[in-house]
């Protein structure tokens, strides 16, 4: 069971071992930095871009051209120093380390998925994401969907891990022009 409640919260630079994998507290937010709570949704980014989209309202300008490159270039990565987008292996690595949909966490009214064991585990909300098109926004509360480093093996697409209520996918293919949120592992 999950009790961040009863215990004191780790910060986000502290991070959290999983699997032999220190996974960050918190969602990147503004490139180089988490968001301030561990259920904030941080900002949405698309593959290999380190422009951050803000995870509410409407967005102008969206870059619906297809992000280049075969891998998470270092220059484009939103995560804090020491700290790294995390490869698909590591999703994997995460998603096998068991996982729990909690709704209304810790009373913030903020559904997600808890990932780890007791007293190893991360909170990674269910935020939604940005559409390829044109950025809007789509299944906020209901869908998280979180970025790796690791390029498809369709052009088009790179994995990801995605869960709802009902199901984890920790071998996703997802448009690359998709804004998602980035949960950082350290380097």
């Amino acid at each position: 069971m999950f009790s961040a409640c009863n215990d004191p919260e780790p910060t986000p630079t502290d991070g959290v071992v999983i699997n032999g994998i220190t996974w960050a507290t918190r969602n990147v937010d503004a490139p180089g930095t988490f968001a301030d709570n561990p259920q904030d949704a941080g900002m949405f980014f698309q593959w290999n871009r380190r422009q951050g989209w803000s995870a509410t309202g409407e967005v102008t300008d969206w870059d619906s051209s297809l992000p280049e490159g075969t891998e998470w270039e270092n220059e484009n990565d939103p995560c804090p120093a020491g700290w790294r987008v995390p490869t698909i292996e590591e999703l994997q690595s995460l998603y096998n380390a068991g996982h729990t949909w909690i709704a209304n966490w810790n009373d913030t009214d903020i559904n997600g998925r808890v990932f780890g064991t007791y007293p190893n585990q991360i909170f990674l909300p269910a935020v939604g994401f940005r559409y390829r098109v044109d950025g809007s926004l789509h299944l906020v509360g209901a869908y998280g969907n979180y970025w790796s480093s690791t390029k498809g093996d369709i052009s088009e697409f790179a994995w990801d891990l995605h869960f709802n209520s009902g199901r984890v996918n920790a071998n996703g293919h997802w448009w690359r022009t998709n804004g998602l949120s980035v949960r950082c592992v350290a380097e």
